[in-house]
């Protein structure tokens, strides 16, 4: 994935190359023959990634797969990131309907006073980690206070605060990372920021035994994998929005609990040949085993839930942390509209 501290051949699917402002995106835009019935009319609605495919994008592709965004009437269009693409921009500039984010960039829109906000969080806990090495006597967060910790750019402004209040870190044991594993791989005391489902993976590869601090057990309490949209939209196309949701709901819960999702893992490694079976498989199973979707809320309100107090919640304690000023009107940043249907739920 992409640094959140801060992410064509087979024919699974029609796909076509969007060129957008800021780079090129990928277009998944049909069905892989799948019998369901078709809308005779359908409404497009653009979706753009965070980063390139990945599992951790698998409910997307499992509603295209699975014909699910027909079913409810919508043309779907799953656009691709990439490093060169600012997709807030494209967003603001309306070359794409909904982006994929976070809870940081949706405060960022109320701070900025901008007419866009958050309608849905896929992720019930961030998947952002710091790892360090089995046995070598760093066993939590406290742990590590006074070690160097290899922290990257996006990091030092979003969850590093929140570590910095929380655990009593500082700014001195901030070291460059350099988005690899080889100063991780050299020292055996170290300690690097990642995400749950490939740095670990990555150092296991290489024959490390790497020792994994999810953030979000550590109190770290943002939505991640969210959804954002202009408040135009929400305004104007209510039903379609809502449609849009509720198809990728259903899409998510098939793709964690492991419902056929063949074709959507098809169309991932087609759109991201780095990706392999096991890269997939691993990020699934410890996304499942960690309740990254499937936890919280969403057990009891369906894929994609989130509440005004855990808005809050986050709110408060990045207030705490400086990094949002008192007296910001959080709850502007999203709506409930939406979520908390169930979709998905048996």
């Amino acid at each position: 994935m992409a640094d959140h501290s801060a992410p064509n051949r087979t024919r699974y699917g029609i796909q076509r190359r969007a060129f957008l402002a800021g780079g090129a995106g990928f277009v998944l835009a049909a069905v892989p023959g799948a019998r369901v019935p078709v809308a005779q009319n359908l409404d497009r609605v653009s979706f753009h990634t965070n980063w390139r495919a990945q599992a951790e994008h698998g409910g997307y592709y499992q509603a295209v797969a699975a014909g699910i965004y027909r079913r409810y009437g919508i043309e779907a269009e799953i656009r691709m990131g990439g490093p060169q693409q600012n997709i807030t921009q494209l967003l603001m500039a309306g070359r794409v309907d909904m982006t994929m984010s976070n809870s940081f960039q949706a405060l960022n829109f109320v701070r900025e006073n901008l007419p866009f906000l958050c309608i849905t969080s896929i992720m019930q806990k961030d998947p952002q980690i710091l790892m360090t090495h089995e046995g070598n006597g760093i066993n939590s967060f406290e742990d590590m206070r006074g070690r160097p910790i290899m922290i990257g750019a996006g990091g030092r402004t979003s969850y590093w605060p929140f570590l910095r209040r929380r655990f009593g870190f500082t700014d001195e044991q901030i070291r460059p990372y350099t988005f690899n594993v080889g100063p991780f791989m050299a020292d055996r005391m170290a300690i690097q920021q990642g995400f749950l489902s490939s740095e670990p993976l990555v150092a296991m590869e290489q024959g490390a035994r790497p020792k994994v601090f999810l953030l979000a057990d550590g109190g770290f309490d943002a939505y991640q994998t969210t959804i954002d949209i202009s408040q135009r939209m929400v305004n104007e196309k209510r039903d379609v929005v809502q449609r849009f949701v509720n198809a990728t709901m259903e899409g998510w819960t098939q793709y964690m609990t492991g419902q056929n999702i063949e074709a959507a893992n098809a169309l991932i490694k087609r759109d991201n040949p780095e990706m392999t079976d096991a890269k997939i498989a691993y990020a699934i199973r410890v996304m499942n085993e960690q309740g990254i979707v499937m936890s919280g809320d969403a057990q009891r309100l369906g894929v994609g839930a989130m509440t005004h107090e855990r808005w809050q919640s986050f709110y408060e304690g990045m207030r705490d942390s400086g990094v949002y000023p008192p007296g910001l009107d959080f709850r502007k940043a999203y709506t409930l509209d939406f979520v908390n249907k169930r979709v998905g739920l048996s």
